[in-house]
């Protein structure tokens, strides 16, 4: 069942009465309501596109955080063959918010890291709803590891609200494992692409995102902080969360604009969550034209030296 957002509600209507009338249709009908349905269906479809045409930034963030938006377990399964996922930091625990493990991409060996909400209750729970822990972070080094040993690329799939702040997390080290994961991607001799896939949260991001090309879907959200929490500090009110998203800029248009982020994955009107294959798609070819841009003859030191100057970079061009 279609789960709607509360600025899709002329959508909604429009396609329930759609529903009804299908509902209510016989074989021997003798009104034919095909031509009702036709006219409503189109009237529902122009109406998401006016209203996709023009979505603030808090509701591109109600949209980056759509329940049915496909996750990171979608993506692999779409996209990513043979796939092996790899458990535990060795250190301490296995941390199920972040996967990480290895496939093929269209026959090619491809690493692969990223956070996992989670599609159901039990399975959110399971998964921490994306926040991982230090371990999770520890688990990534483990795999960039591995694969910076073996010459294979990395491709990070980015969907978290941040790290979790639990008591035990910071105990065991969260903000040292962030740094320390942020810091091999940037020492990667292999090139590493990151697509923000949803939210994109602080720095339960960029522990895996820091990458020789950063991509978004068109509506995802990649920020310091969420807009609540942000509201909450900035303006002592966590109402003004819809104020906070626009002063943050953490929309794909304008993060590509700043130099942020490197291009944007298109999605078709209504969102990736009304559209999974036509997103995969997209998504398939940008990761296939990054590994077109970043063949293997690249020596490791250029892959190092392009992503350090694309980060040193960041900020200095505008006006």
């Amino acid at each position: 069942m279609q789960s709607y957002l509360d600025f899709e509600t002329p959508v909604r209507d429009l396609e329930g009465k759609i529903a009804e009338l299908k509902s209510l249709a016989t074989s021997d009908q003798a009104v034919s309501i095909d031509d009702e349905v036709r006219r409503l269906s189109v009237r529902a479809d122009e109406a998401l596109i006016d209203i996709y045409k023009k979505l603030t930034p808090w509701q591109k963030t109600q949209v980056a955080r759509h329940p049915q938006r496909p996750h990171f377990s979608d993506y692999i399964k779409a996209l990513i063959s043979e796939w092996t996922p790899l458990a535990g930091d060795r250190k301490f625990a296995e941390d199920p918010a972040l996967q990480a493990g290895f496939g093929r991409f269209n026959g090619q060996p491809v690493a692969i890291l990223g956070q996992e909400k989670g599609s159901n209750t039990e399975s959110r729970l399971k998964h921490n709803f994306g926040m991982a822990r230090p371990e999770g972070y520890r688990k990534a080094v483990r795999i960039m590891d591995m694969a910076d040993r073996f010459d294979i690329p990395l491709v990070s799939f980015v969907d978290t609200a941040g790290a979790y702040p639990g008591i035990g997390a910071e105990e065991r080290g969260q903000a040292e494992a962030i740094a320390r994961s942020t810091e091999r991607c940037l020492e990667l001799g292999i090139p590493n692409l990151a697509i923000i896939i949803g939210e994109g949260g602080s720095g339960g991001a960029i522990a895996i995102a820091t990458a020789n090309r950063v991509l978004m879907l068109e509506n995802a959200i990649y920020s310091v902080i969420s807009p609540e929490p942000g509201a909450a500090i900035l303006f002592r009110d966590a109402a003004r969360a819809p104020d906070m998203a626009a002063a943050q800029k953490i929309t794909a248009p304008d993060l590509l604009g700043l130099g942020v982020i490197d291009g944007i994955i298109p999605e078709p009107a209504g969102g990736a969550h009304r559209h999974h294959a036509e997103v995969m798609a997209s998504t398939a070819k940008a990761i296939t034209q990054f590994l077109t841009d970043f063949p293997g003859t690249r020596g490791r030191l250029e892959v190092r030296e392009h992503r350090r100057d694309k980060f040193l970079a960041i900020g200095t061009n505008l006006s």
